[in-house]
């Protein structure tokens, strides 16, 4: 039960993540057009989104946090497996323990001292300096949430990891 509740979880952050792509792609992709007008219509046609690059700036920070939970326990992080698919298993499982503990510390501290950020903003109403002046806690949130679920997503892992006594995220693929 808590195993398929924290899948869904993570799973639930990835389509967030791919909801701010969509929304990313559409926003250029509406820039894009408006500057195509302006091009054939002339000054007259010409019309800006305001901020269009800030709330896209803002999209990836949340596309970019929000999927890294899912990407850890999916397995489709950045590895490097040329050397570590060379140990033994028991010395892999080993290493694996050792990162995902190391993996969880630096991800805690990422997620305390960018939650201390997000406080800060509120506390002194810090807003962007683009046409729309947005409270920079709200997309500063999205990395706390997607920080915070990659930490439980490590602690998950590792948890999992100990009561396999195997590693559980080594590649057998090819590379």
């Amino acid at each position: 039960m808590l195993r398929t509740s924290l899948d869904r979880l993570y799973t639930f952050a990835a389509a967030i993540a791919a909801l701010a792509i969509v929304a990313i792609c559409l926003l250029v992709t509406a820039q894009v057009s408006l500057n195509i007008l302006a091009r054939i219509g002339g000054p007259d046609w010409s019309y800006t989104i305001p901020s269009y690059a800030d709330f896209a700036g803002y999209f990836l920070a949340t596309a970019s946090f929000m999927a890294m939970a899912y990407t850890l326990r999916s397995g489709t992080h950045i590895r490097v497996n040329l050397m570590v698919q060379r140990l033994p298993e028991h010395s892999r499982w080993i290493l694996e323990i050792g990162t995902l503990v190391i993996g969880a510390a630096v991800s805690s501290y990422a997620t305390y001292f960018t939650a201390a950020l997000v406080q800060e903003s509120w506390h002194y109403g810090d807003k962007s300096t683009g046409i729309i002046a947005i409270s920079l806690w709200i997309p500063q949130l999205t990395m706390v949430v997607g920080l915070a679920l990659l930490t439980l997503a490590f602690v998950d892992t590792l948890l999992e990891s100990l009561r396999a006594k195997s590693p559980i995220l080594t590649d057998t693929g090819s590379e």
